[in-house]
């Protein structure tokens, strides 16, 4: 029998189907989006704002800033050198533009610019960097080194080297925020402060550190590229005594596709020196010329990195790398062993 008849209390309820209406809540008023919208567009009209200049906030310190730079660097810079390094000309030209305004024509300003430390420093760096590729980069060729030199003396380079190390709020100039020509100019002032502070050497640790490590960041391929790299390689191959090079085409693919691939091989006597892998046939022997030449020149992608240990006294006259035309193994191992005597 069925158990439902058995118990007069069960009460069967007979569910319709019932619908449930998700409403959803934003949280949002409906007025915010285009609020904001009408704000960008009448951000975009406007010209860009100014940014605030530090040395106006109230709690503005200079002496406190100029010592934190000094602490934060863990240098010797002496104060008033310091101080100096970071003031330019357009700064001191300014104040006493300030001073003629309020009926002052005697300048009682003594404020010492930085020219003459930023030539110092420009002669200094300079000479740290070629010092320091030269031995870092003991096969390279004195081309190699020169690119290489004139990649870190670049404006863009020491500029941001100089923003980078803090040295954009405390910089006494006229235009705000500095240059780019006068971040580059203050990290010269700085070298050439350093060096009378303490000495050449330090200050040749204080360029390595954060001036020539950044080659790391670079591929030396792409700061040195010299033209004809066929004609150089069997140059080297002539001075050595070797036979010239001998394209060999080992794989291709793709050719009747719009984006064939060729890789070619270059040997001399049947001793393989590099290939390379292009479009066509005359640029992958070009790029198995520039890979065979950075082979022995010790700055191919599989390379040791740069040394980040070399201390350079500038005061010293080390010998210079050889040019291409002279370049061959047995003058690079010359040179080598002169400069480990």
């Amino acid at each position: 029998m069925n158990a439902f008849c058995l118990c007069p209390r069960v009460i069967i309820r007979a569910h319709m189907p019932m619908t449930i209406d998700s409403l959803g809540k934003r949280y949002i008023k409906r007025h915010v989006a285009p609020t904001f919208k009408e704000i960008g567009k009448r951000k975009k009209q406007l010209c860009a704002p100014l940014e605030p200049v530090r040395s106006s906030f109230l709690e503005w310190n200079y002496d406190a800033e100029i010592y934190a730079f000094n602490q934060r660097l863990t240098e010797k810079f002496d104060s008033k050198l310091l101080v100096r390094a970071l003031t330019h000309r357009s700064y001191v030209v300014q104040q006493e533009n300030e001073e003629r305004k309020v009926g002052i024509e005697d300048h009682q300003i003594t404020i010492d610019d930085n020219q003459e430390l930023i030539n110092v420093g420009s002669t200094l760096t300079s000479k740290i960097v070629k010092i320091y590729l030269s031995l870092a980069l003991p096969r390279a060729p004195k081309e190699c080194i020169q690119a290489c030199h004139d990649h870190l003396l670049t404006e863009e380079v020491l500029a941001r080297s100089s923003l980078l190390i803090g040295t954009k709020d405390i910089i006494l100039t006229e235009e705000s925020p500095p240059l780019q020509s006068t971040l580059a100019n203050t990290f010269l002032a700085l070298v050439a402060a350093l060096s009378k502070s303490t000495n050449e050497v330090h200050a040749g640790k204080f360029v390595r550190d954060f001036i020539l490590m950044t080659l790391t960041e670079r591929d030396l391929a792409e700061l040195w590229c010299p033209e004809n790299p066929i004609k150089i390689l069997n140059k080297i191959l002539a001075n050595e005594t070797k036979e010239p090079v001998e394209p060999r085409l080992i794989t291709q693919c793709g050719v009747n596709s719009v984006l064939p691939a060729y890789q070619i091989a270059l040997y001399s006597k049947k001793e393989y020196l590099a290939e390379g892998i292009e479009t066509s046939v005359e640029k992958a022997m070009r790029v198995a010329s520039l890979n065979a030449l950075y082979d022995m020149f010790g700055i191919s992608s599989s390379s040791k990195p740069i040394a980040a240990n070399i201390i350079v006294d500038p005061s010293s006259n080390p010998v210079e790398n050889l040019p291409l035309n002279e370049w061959c193994t047995r003058n690079a191992t010359k040179l080598m062993e002169k400069r480990s005597v």
